[in-house]
């Protein structure tokens, strides 16, 4: 675990606070509360540099609502998270955090170019930059000859396309990816397990929320698997699935659930 220590006042609520061991994302201790229901409770975890980390669960198990305690969205009840040292409404905290959202939500009339050109605006590129930016994501991610296409009119599987494009604008210190293969096709995913890998070798740090375990187990070296707001199991993949299982299979018994002919119950 890592252990915080404050360097300047403000308390856990504000301003940075200083890490005996460097995690570009953290969460200490953290619950989160709708009124009488919690929807975390208690959830820890570190992601250094280069590293990528796996959050599984079920459906409801908590997977979205960390997401957003990350992104400032929704704020903890009790414990903190921190972005590269900072509350994540800092905008400093914010700085170099790209973001694959599970439902893009794109604007169907606006250009491809456009969009990505807003979005780099807003991750604080230069003006003089931008075009440059906007082609290299472009073209790694296989859009460049449909920067002047409207989004409304994409496959989906290009339309994800354009969301990695945006999220890897910049070439951010962190990655969060909501269920990033949504859409791809095989060699999509392929691609994309490429892009997610050299980000990581530049020292990019990555949680990815999927349910797709066969990509996670591709991507990943760490995961911590939710159950009903709590961890119901943390660790390297490979001490987390014994011999014989499959992630799959590994799950099912972490979660305790039984698979019978019905499915999982």
């Amino acid at each position: 675990m890592v252990v915080w220590s404050e360097l300047e006042g403000g308390g856990w609520g504000q301003g940075r606070l200083g890490l005996h061991s460097m995690s570009v994302i953290e969460f200490q201790e953290v619950t989160k509360r709708y009124g009488s229901r919690i929807a975390l409770d208690r959830m820890t975890l570190s992601i250094g540099q280069g590293g990528a980390l796996g959050l599984l669960g079920p459906n409801g198990a908590g997977k979205t609502t960390a997401l957003r305690l990350a992104l400032g969205l929704a704020h903890p009840s009790a414990g903190a998270v921190r972005l590269q040292g900072w509350d994540p409404l800092d905008a400093e905290g914010r700085r170099g955090i790209g973001y694959l959202p599970e439902r893009l939500g794109l604007p169907a009339h606006m250009q491809v170019y456009r969009y990505l050109g807003l979005h780099a605006a807003l991750s604080g590129l230069s003006e003089k930059a931008i075009p440059e930016e906007i082609e290299r994501v472009a073209d790694l991610t296989g859009v460049l000859d449909r920067l002047e296409d409207t989004l409304g009119v994409l496959s989906k599987g290009l339309a994800q396309r354009v969301g990695f494009a945006q999220a890897l604008l910049g070439e951010p210190r962190l990655l969060l990816l909501d269920e990033p293969s949504t859409g791809l096709d095989p060699i999509g995913m392929r691609q994309a397990r490429a892009w997610i890998a050299a980000a990581r070798e530049r020292g990019c740090a990555v949680l990815i929320s999927s349910h797709l375990l066969s990509e996670v187990e591709r991507l990943c070296d760490q995961l911590v698997i939710l159950k009903e707001g709590k961890v119901a199991a943390q660790g390297a993949i490979l001490d987390l699935v014994q011999d014989g299982e499959e992630l799959e299979d590994a799950f099912v018994r972490l979660i305790g659930a039984q698979d019978v002919s019905g499915g999982i119950q």
